[in-house]
């Protein structure tokens, strides 16, 4: 199957964040790092759900938006130095390369989601 490298590379990244994650200071754990891996975790959901379902249009853009939710969530924890910029570099590659994929996965179903602009 196509996507199964999108799969593989979630699952890596999960493997690096919830450690990470765990070693954030205790008053960033409880709600920036369960944002964040929880952004992860459902973003996972919705994948293995679309590569499941006949209908993937929407379970693919709601997956879309928990990527985004999780590369801000990422950004700032880099910004308040709960990550290390070297740390961040390598999950930005991570996540980005995990975007490509699902914009790949979204362009081969017909999935298209407008961005709204900030």
């Amino acid at each position: 199957m196509n996507e199964i490298p999108i799969f593989a590379k979630t699952y890596d990244l999960l493997l690096w964040l919830v450690p990470t994650t765990l070693k954030y200071p205790r008053e960033h754990r409880f709600a920036l790092a369960l944002r964040t891996q929880q952004a992860a975790f459902d973003f996972n959901e919705l994948i293995i759900q679309a590569r499941k379902s006949r209908d993937k249009r929407d379970i693919l853009i709601r997956a879309d938006t928990h990527l985004e939710q999780l590369r801000i969530y990422l950004r700032l924890a880099h910004d308040l130095k709960l990550i290390t910029s070297r740390q961040y570099e390598h999950v930005s590659r991570e996540v980005s390369a995990i975007g490509a994929l699902l914009g790949d996965w979204m362009k081969r179903t017909g999935t298209t989601q407008t961005r709204n602009a900030p």
